[in-house]
Parts: C-alpha cells; sequence; structure tokens
C-alpha cells in the first residue's frame, strides 16, 4: 500500500452560485521514499491539495489515507498528533518564531508533543547538523539567511521522525543558489532519509528534482510525467510539458 492515498479528492469553497471548486476528484498514490512534485497555474488547486493531504483542510468529498489510517475520520486532537508526528511541513514563509534560537526553533514539534525539553533540544540538534547548520544552532532567524531559515523549517520538519514531508513552495522567497540548495535537500530527505516527498512548486528547475511530476488544471490532475535522475534535461522537459497544461 502506498504511504499516502488519495480517493476522489473534491475541495468545493462556499454554496450554491458562489461555489468555487479548487480541487475536483483528484486521486492519487504516493510511495515511501519518493519525491513528488505538483505544478500548474496559479490558483489551479496545488496548495488545496496539500493542505488536504496533510490534514490542515477536510475535503468536501473523498478521502486520504496516511500509513493506513483514514485522516477524515479522526477527532481534531487526534489529527492534530498525526499532523505532529507523521508529517513534516516546509512553508514558503518559513514560520520561524523570532524569538527563537535555531534549536529550539527545530526542537519545537517535540516541545508540543510534551518531549522533554533536553531530548527536544538533543534531536534538534542532530538535524540542525545533518542540514548543514551545526555552526548556527544558536542564531535567531534574524542572523540567518533565507535559505539558512528554510533549513531550519527542514530540520523542524524532520524532528519527529515523520513519514512524510509537505513542501509548499518552499524556494519561493529564495534565490537561485539558495533555491538549488533547498532541492537539493528535499532529494536528499527522500534518498538518505527513507521520507516521502510532495512539493508544490511553480519552478520548472525546482520540480526537475523530483521522482514524479503532478500537474493540475482547475482542480483536476490532468498530466503525470515520471522523470530520469540521469537525464541532464529533465528541467526543459518539465517546463514543456508544464506549458501544454
Amino acid at each position: 500500500m502506498a504511504l499516502i492515498q488519495a480517493e476522489e479528492l473534491t475541495r468545493v469553497y462556499g454554496a450554491g452560485e458562489t461555489a468555487v471548486t479548487a480541487l475536483d476528484h483528484a486521486s492519487l498514490g504516493v510511495e515511501a521514499r519518493e519525491f513528488v512534485a505538483v505544478m500548474g497555474p496559479s490558483g489551479c488547486g496545488k496548495s488545496t491539495l496539500l493542505y488536504l493531504l496533510g490534514g490542515l483542510d477536510r475535503p468536501s468529498a473523498g478521502r486520504v489515507m496516511i500509513d493506513g489510517i483514514s485522516i477524515g475520520e479522526l477527532t481534531d486532537d487526534a489529527l492534530t498528533r498525526l499532523r505532529r508526528q507523521k508529517i513534516g511541513f516546509v512553508f514558503q514563509s518559513f514560520n520561524l518564531i523570532p524569538m527563537l534560537d535555531a534549536v529550539d526553533n527545530a526542537a519545537l514539534p517535540l516541545t508540543l508533543d510534551g518531549v522533554a525539553a533536553e531530548k527536544a533540544r538533543t534531536r534538534a540538534t542532530e538535524w540542525l547538523q545533518k542540514v548543514g547548520l551545526g555552526n548556527r544552532l544558536t542564531s535567531r532567524p534574524d542572523q540567518l539567511s533565507g535559505g539558512q531559515q528554510q533549513r531550519v523549517a527542514v530540520a523542524r520538519a524532520l524532528v519527529a521522525e515523520p513519514r512524510l514531508v509537505l513542501a509548499d513552495e518552499p524556494t519561493g522567497n529564495l534565490d537561485t543558489r539558495s533555491s538549488d540548495e533547498i532541492a537539493g535537500l528535499l532529494r536528499q530527505v527522500a534518498d538518505d532519509w527513507g521520507r516521502a516527498v510532495v512539493m508544490v512548486t511553480h519552478d520548472a528547475h525546482i520540480a526537475s528534482y523530483a521522482d514524479r511530476i503532478l500537474f493540475l488544471r482547475d482542480g483536476v490532475i490532468v498530466d503525470e510525467l515520471r522523470l530520469d535522475a540521469h537525464n541532464r534535461a529533465n528541467a526543459e522537459l518539465v517546463a514543456e510539458r508544464l506549458r501544454m497544461v
């Protein structure tokens, strides 16, 4: 069974004549250790799909299974626990707490889950070292570059040892070099650390780091592209396919 299985996911906002269908009967599966990118025009439903997969929003119809658990059947408290323990989130805006240093920001999911402070900080330190920030452990967000802040966010997403990482435009606020570094880090999350990664992006070059790309239009998954990691022209293939969506 796939780690994530979404079946006929539909999300409608509003009702009657003002109703807007943001996602329309979308079905997909994501395997463990797989890196999947989601692309499409603005307003096509990319972020809606990601939020439904992560339990940040509930579908109007359809269901999401994560690790064999139907998340739509969970209470709010149980869903919150599942998100903290099985899903790591990375957002475009980093979402770090300004007054906390890198270690305490990365430790936050464990702290919120009741893990002892010393153990949480030790685990956070280990992940910050893995993502290349071993020398910036005591730095606050305003003392870090955008790329470094996003590395803290990746460490925070991984600190609870989740099986799934969801990334919403994780390179959207970064320069080209930092964007490449974060895309490569997410590739490492799948390859070396064994997590499934689902990433929303508008950038064909960043999407080319993935194993597979899903293309959305008007809330519908209209195409899929599997990439060969050894093909140096992947970014061009993705851009060409995106123009056809």
